[in-house]
């Protein structure tokens, strides 16, 4: 097992691609290769089996999506590419990139698969014919059990945060998908960090895999640091303090364990914080509620464990809080590389008691720079208001399987309810729910008139989340 590396900014034209798979790449957006796809296309693309290491947001999809699709056949419908990955979430990020690198080929079709809703629309899709499936581990079981699907083409496997699958307990579910996989097959795993078991799963079922490693480097200039030192029973006050005196517009709150994400939520809520709960025992639909309100700016703080949170990609995110220092020193790595993306500036706050500084010196020694204190006397309120968001959810019962689309929802909002293009904000339609982000000063108007009013023809039952 080679490790490798390869410079970003290299662009796509040496990987030797169809010129059409190169026109829709330039049609995208894609000109210079980000480092995982540099590191990883080369060897990906001579059928190489392969062990990337790389965080979300890295540009990891296109780096398998670009190899499953050149080995794929469109004439031939049968499962040929099979993408497992942790959350429906990341399912469903991973299925909307493939499509979109797809274009260039003819009609090829994508199908994901995950629990949380019924199976019979999966089933119906799966009958249809599908060239690529993207899932979850025991959803995609599951359908193997009822022979609704069938891995006996698939020459492409891809584990996507395969170190997430194995937090979250899918080892043994993994094993008896692969095994259904033909052995003469390529096997791209990508995991963000490289616990125990990826040595397991690749000894076990990859062909002299290569590796390669993208260290998540952020730009310090970015990103402001700052430490701040709590005793056990401070730490949770200091998050409020914390977000009175910074008043970032959107933050996540990292905790360790579930208790602590409920203990913090309960504080910050009965001070008055628009604050949510982001952990393992969610169901499906509050998890998709919580994501839905954070994304869309009516909510000020997500309060997650990092397994919770892994998988999510929140594009512009003010402020990262470490409640609590990792043991692990990559994770702390990858939380606070979730604000200052693209051309933004970010912030780091992180809390640690005295029994965490043997945790803080291991951070240090993987970033190479010492940590910078602050005294907790500096955290003053800059303001009595509240940290109010700017939006409310609105909740329309109804979506994808009523045939709601964005548009009409937006068509409607404008043209029959009165309000401005700029009232409205991000607008998610789900299978059986769609959720509109409004100013916050319209919210409850805007719910009357949609109660009384019509979309798409149709009444319609709306509530505030």
């Amino acid at each position: 097992m080679n490790s490798s590396a390869s410079t970003p900014g290299q662009n796509f034209a040496g990987l030797g691609l169809s010129p059409s798979m190169q026109a829709n790449l330039q049609q995208l957006g894609y000109t210079q290769m980000t480092a995982i796809q540099a590191a990883s296309l080369p060897l990906a693309l001579r059928g190489q089996d392969l062990i990337a290491q790389a965080s979300t947001g890295s540009g990891k999809t296109a780096a398998f999506g670009l190899a499953l699709l050149s080995r794929l056949n469109p004439r031939w419908f049968a499962v040929q590419s099979l993408v497992l990955c942790p959350t429906r979430e990341l399912a469903d990020q991973v299925a909307v990139e493939i499509r979109r690198l797809a274009r260039a080929h003819d009609n090829i079709k994508v199908v994901t698969v995950y629990g949380g809703v019924p199976s019979r629309g999966q089933i119906a899709s799966l009958e249809n014919g599908a060239h690529i499936v993207v899932g979850t581990p025991g959803r995609v079981m599951d359908l193997m059990e009822r022979q609704a699907l069938d891995l006996a083409a698939v020459n492409t496997l891809v584990l996507d945060e395969a170190d997430r699958m194995l937090d979250m307990g899918f080892m043994a579910d993994m094993e008896t998908v692969i095994r259904q996989c033909p052995k003469e097959r390529q096997t791209l795993l990508f995991s963000a960090t490289y616990p125990e078991g990826i040595g397991q799963l690749a000894q076990r079922f990859m062909r002299d895999p290569q590796r390669v490693t993208v260290k998540a480097q952020h730009d310090t200039h970015k990103i402001e640091q700052r430490w701040y030192e709590v005793t056990e029973d401070q730490r949770l006050d200091t998050v409020s303090q914390l977000l009175l005196h910074f008043r970032p517009q959107s933050s996540i709150a990292f905790c360790n364990t579930k208790q602590q994400c409920r203990d913090l939520v309960a504080v910050l809520q009965a001070q008055g914080f628009s604050a949510l709960a982001l952990f393992g025992e969610l169901e499906q639909r509050e998890r998709d509620e919580v994501l839905v309100q954070f994304a869309n700016g009516s909510c000020s703080v997500l309060v997650a464990t990092d397994v919770a949170a892994r998988g999510l990609d929140i594009s512009s995110l003010a402020a990262v809080i470490n409640v609590e220092v990792t043991p692990d020193p990559e994770i702390h790595v990858h939380r606070i590389g979730r604000t200052g993306r693209g051309d933004a500036t970010g912030l780091a706050l992180s809390l640690a008691s005295l029994d965490e500084m043997g945790l803080v010196g291991r951070i240090e020694q993987m970033q190479g720079r010492e940590s910078e204190w602050q005294p907790l006397a500096e955290l003053k309120a800059q303001s009595e208001e509240p940290l109010r968001p700017a939006m409310a959810t609105i909740q329309i019962i109804g979506g994808r399987k009523e045939k709601i689309r964005a548009g009409d929802v937006m068509g409607a909002m404008c043209a029959d309810f009165g309000y401005a293009r700029e009232q409205i904000g991000k607008i998610s339609v789900n299978d059986y729910s769609t959720y509109v982000a409004v100013e916050r000063g319209i919210a409850e108007q805007a719910v009357a008139r949609m109660n009384q009013g019509r979309i798409k023809g149709k009444s319609v039952k709306a509530r505030i989340l």
